[in-house]
């Protein structure tokens, strides 16, 4: 087979460019540390409500400067009374389904996670300033799907 020049010139253009992006890609994300969401725990999504910490889903204070909130996704909500945190706290989201694939995102945060039956999904935030946001399922989980939202307050 029989490359022209200008063949040759633009294939070695397109590798060259691409193997950059890929390189920049790669050590952007390992220079800032950028991991996915989530974890490898398991749990019986049919025992949920019997599993520590999702038979108490809500806010839990760990430590000072550490708070835990445990949530289940179910159909068409949330199982999470009363979400207040405070500012400037490390918040540990752990969260999981009980029926479908569902995900939990916090608007204008950067949490943004899939919860998979069967798996606890983890996420470190510390909100900087109070107020109320908007707790969202992006992932279609049915008919009802348009009125799963719950809402955190951060004081």
């Amino acid at each position: 087979m029989h490359l022209h020049k200008y063949e040759k010139i633009w294939l070695v253009f397109g590798v060259v460019a691409l193997a950059i992006f890929l390189g920049v890609v790669g050590v952007s994300a390992f220079s800032h540390d950028h991991t996915p969401a989530g974890g490898m725990h398991t749990i019986d999504p049919k025992k949920v409500n019997e599993t520590a910490p999702f038979d108490e889903p809500g806010v839990t204070q760990l430590d000072d400067d550490t708070y835990q909130v445990a949530i289940v996704a179910m159909a068409f909500g949330y199982n999470a009374p009363d979400l207040r945190v405070p500012a400037g706290k490390e918040i540990i989201f752990h969260v999981t389904a009980t029926d479908v694939v569902h995900s939990f995102t916090i608007d204008n945060t950067k949490v943004n996670m899939m919860v998979v039956p069967g798996q606890i999904t983890t996420k470190s935030y510390t909100f900087e300033k109070p107020g109320k946001y908007l707790i969202l399922c992006n992932e279609y989980c049915g008919t009802g799907h348009h009125m799963m939202f719950n809402e955190i307050e951060v004081y």
